[in-house]
């Protein structure tokens, strides 16, 4: 007996089922080389601003990066992890080299950031920080270990106020000045103790760092540790280039073109939609326009 002959929707059926499976493996091909692709570029950028520079170059940038196959967006901070890569990356690096670190980080954990600071001032070579857009609480305490922060114009440092929980330390101990005892919770009362222990732990650690980076004077660090750590400030208050250098930080804003680069090869993970859209030629410049096709030669009069 004759098979029955495949009818035309069963061979489209079968052709989909390719096609979904063949695109399904292209899928999952691409999700496992791109992070390796983009690696490489970022080693490639790494090495060549450090040849630039003739020093070691450290990059520590925090952004919601895409992972697994669906992309879903992971943020990141300062964590124990990052300063145990630092701390390696510093010990592997021969004390008359020049240290450049390129920090991009919303902040994190006060003991990370701290550990990555004091390794930062015992090298005995120089320490350069670049902040391309912000580093914030965490990061401005290790940008004050640096003899030199080289900021965009438009970058900006944030206050280092210790927060307990999500909360400032600083509203906590506020809390108990206004409130008598009798009426303040217990709670209430440890977190202002630990609050108080935080704060004048963090303050010791800003005054110790700008003194000993010689970013300023012994006297002109106790103000400025007052000053980033009393809680005068809301957490994300901007200090920028005017601000910080008002404060007494040695900042530069001749960031090198390089550094760019390098933070565009760690873009922001986001939506199919951009937010934000522009022309790589602003207005007025002369834009690169492809060559005009000749015009057709007009055609000869008719004869009579």
């Amino acid at each position: 007996m004759a098979e029955p002959r495949p009818t035309f929707f069963s061979r489209l059926a079968g052709i989909a089922r390719f096609l979904f499976w063949a695109l399904l493996i292209y899928l999952a091909v691409q999700a496992f080389l791109a992070p390796n692709q983009v690696n490489v570029k970022r080693a490639q950028a790494l090495a060549a601003f450090q040849e630039e520079r003739k020093s070691r170059v450290i990059v520590m940038i925090h952004r919601s990066d895409r992972v697994s196959l669906l992309g879903a967006p992971v943020g990141g901070f300062i964590g124990i992890d990052d300063s145990e890569s630092v701390l390696r990356a510093i010990r592997l690096t021969p004390g008359d080299t020049p240290i450049d670190l390129i920090l991009h980080t919303p902040g994190g954990l006060v003991l990370a950031a701290e550990q990555i600071a004091r390794a930062l001032l015992d090298h005995k070579g120089k320490v350069t920080v670049f902040v391309p857009h912000y580093a914030m609480s965490g990061g401005t305490l290790i940008a004050m270990a640096a003899d030199e922060i080289v900021m965009d114009p438009n970058a900006v440092l944030g206050p280092v106020d210790p927060q307990l929980g999500g909360v400032p330390a600083a509203s906590i101990l506020r809390v108990t000045e206004i409130k008598p005892v009798e009426r303040t919770a217990d709670q209430t009362l440890i977190l202002a103790d630990m609050a108080r222990k935080a704060q004048a732990q963090v303050r010791e650690i800003v005054q110790e760092l700008l003194t000993e980076s010689r970013q300023m004077s012994a006297e002109r660090a106790a103000e400025v540790a007052r000053t980033v750590t009393d809680g005068r400030w809301t957490h994300d208050f901007p200090i920028t280039v005017r601000t910080g250098r008002s404060l007494g930080f040695r900042i530069s804003t001749d960031m090198p073109r390089a550094v760019y680069a390098i933070m565009e090869l760690y873009p922001q993970a986001g939506s199919r939609r951009p937010s934000v859209i522009y022309l790589d030629t602003p207005a007025g410049a002369p834009m690169q326009l492809p060559p005009a096709e000749p015009a057709p030669a007009p055609a000869a009069p008719a004869k009579r």
